[in-house]
């Protein structure tokens, strides 16, 4: 027993669970990220006017964030009601068709709409975030285990672009594969989409079999799609396991169904320090995820040297075709996978998360605000690897911001039951941001392209990114809730431990009679109770056991 309550005072990672999760998320990244080498192609080969892609780029995201925006709420609020693995399993049903769509796109507005329900089903992020929050609640785990989802999105950001760089227009860029099929030929972006869906499979395939549901009120009901998968494991491995299954978890001694049902109120969401931490993960959504759809645009605009009048007045841009540009996305993203996985958990553990946060919303500005002036060097390969630095100074930033908004943010909430709908919000809110930027600053950008301010979008980002900076400043690190549901957990555990070693229940398997209720008053399964009052309790009482006409010896 000293044993058992020891281990559970020094908590582990679900790493296998967390495993799991990741697979289910990779497919999503893959998929977003893959759009953007080629959407600036895929916008000119509708009859866009080449000046007119970044406007028309920033619209098709804007439509992916605000149905995004719509939607986030509700799939939160789903997942408190009806759980978070069978809502994470449709959400990513739903991403894969509008990925297939998406690819299939023949017109501008085909690809405009295939975006918006791309959005609409896109509500994973919260939910994701929510889960993770309940598996690993404790702080001293919060670092690594908030750290995973970023490390997977920046995996997926770098398969992504090499995906939709290497397999768009296939046709074209492999014509002794390709050259001859007519399918690839009407439908020149079907391929990356077409691998995006098969990435999608595997992961449902994955969740549905081994993903284990972590909301309270639903973690102790039957999983069928577990079952199999606990059949098939195994069948493959020939071994049979003697200890209860897994599939199937008995509702913990104490928890009452009223007590897990009890709903928290919708406005319990929204605290002052939450309120700062949507704020600021708002304003971070809008700045990075324009930078990044942006850039490419940016790195595919042709270069023009005409008009300059320095330091303010110059246009153009790089050049480059999509595949090149993949290329650049995936060192970018293979610096930040190494970042998050290195740096980022030994650096939050020793300095914490506001103290990161801090320091990487002021570095944002900075890489925004110098981001055009990289084109007015004199080689292409000085163009490109000063667009390349400034690139990997924005990743670190961003490998920190990310996940530590959402640690502030977690710690934030008053209940564990709260998070589904608090993650909402924030998906919402920062889809208003990923909206407002792209639709802004494209706007921005095409104006900036024909009248000769190329720096016109770039330090726009820049003012929001100080506007971002400044709201850290009310931020502060809260205590968060782990340490209580361990402690609770505990207690749990230790009443369990004594009720399984009391003869008792041997003797209530005999004769048909709850011991249990004749043994033990009712104050002492009371959770609250001391764990030492509880156990003279039992010692106390066992010895008074009388049945009438049975003589049983404890």
């Amino acid at each position: 027993m000293a044993s058992s309550l020891t281990s559970r005072r020094m908590p582990k990672l679900p790493v296998a669970q967390l495993t799991i999760l990741s697979i289910c998320r990779f497919a999503e990244p893959v998929a977003l990220t893959s759009v953007f080498p080629y959407l600036p192609e895929m916008i000119e080969s509708f009859g866009i006017p080449r000046d007119e892609v970044a406007k028309w780029a920033g619209i098709t995201s804007a439509c992916f964030s605000i149905s995004q925006c719509l939607t986030a709420i509700s799939w939160g609020r789903a997942s408190d009601k009806y759980g978070r693995k069978p809502i994470i399993l449709l959400a990513m049903t739903c991403a894969m068709l509008s990925s297939l769509l998406f690819g299939f796109s023949r017109s501008l507005n085909w690809a405009i709409a295939s975006r918006a329900f791309s959005g609409a089903s896109n509500g994973n992020v919260g939910i994701l975030r929510t889960t993770v929050a309940e598996m690993v609640p404790q702080r001293s785990l919060q670092a690594r285990a908030f750290s995973l989802l970023p490390l997977v999105w920046q995996i997926g950001s770098i398969v992504g672009p090499v995906l939709g760089g290497a397999l768009a227009s296939p046709a074209t860029k492999l014509p002794g594969l390709f050259g001859r099929n007519k399918f690839f030929r009407t439908f020149p972006f079907a391929l990356p989409n077409l691998i995006n869906g098969v990435i999608f499979t595997i992961g449902l395939l994955i969740g549905v079999l081994f993903l284990k549901e972590s909301l309270a009120t639903r973690r102790y009901q039957r999983d069928y799609g577990r079952v199999v998968g606990s059949y098939l494991t195994r069948s493959c491995t020939g071994r049979r396991d003697l200890r209860p299954s897994d599939e199937f978890e008995p509702r913990p001694l104490g928890k009452g169904k009223s007590r897990a049902e009890e709903a928290p109120r919708y406005r319990d969401v929204f605290s002052p320090q939450s309120n700062v931490c949507l704020l600021t993960y708002c304003i971070l959504a809008l700045h990075g995820v324009t930078y990044d759809q942006l850039l490419p645009v940016f790195l595919h605009l042709h270069v023009d040297r005409s008009g300059r009048v320095l330091p303010f007045k110059f246009a153009g841009g790089f050049g480059l075709e999509s595949g090149r540009i993949g290329v650049l996305f995936t060192i970018y993203g293979t610096f930040s996978m190494i970042c998050q996985f290195t740096l980022f958990p030994m650096v939050t553990q020793k300095y914490g998360a506001l103290t990161c946060i801090r320091w990487c919303t002021f570095i944002f500005p900075l890489a925004y605000f110098v981001t055009p002036y990289t084109v007015l060097l004199p080689s292409s390969a000085l163009r490109q690897s000063a667009a390349m630095a400034v690139l990997l100074v924005k990743s670190f930033a961003g490998v920190f911001a990310y996940p530590c908004i959402t640690i502030l943010m977690t710690n934030s909430a008053k209940s564990l039951q709260l998070l589904g709908t608090l993650n909402g919000v924030a998906t919402s809110l920062s889809a208003i941001g990923r909206a407002i930027g792209p639709f802004t600053c494209g706007r921005v950008f095409t104006w900036g392209t024909k009248s000769g301010y190329a720096i016109a979008p770039w330090w726009l980002l820049s003012l929001f990114a100080v506007w971002g900076h400044a709201a850290t400043w009310w931020l502060v690190e809260g205590q968060g809730f782990g340490e209580e549901e361990e402690d609770k957990d505990d207690n749990q555990e230790y009443q369990s431990i004594l009720l399984d070693t009391n003869p008792a229940n041997n003797i209530s398997r005999q004769t048909g009679t709850d011991m249990n209720s004749l043994i033990f008053p009712a104050a002492s399964f009371d959770e609250n109770s001391d764990d030492d009052d509880f156990e003279k309790s039992c010692v106390e009482n066992v010895p008074l056991l009388r049945i009438p006409g049975k003589d049983l010896k404890l």
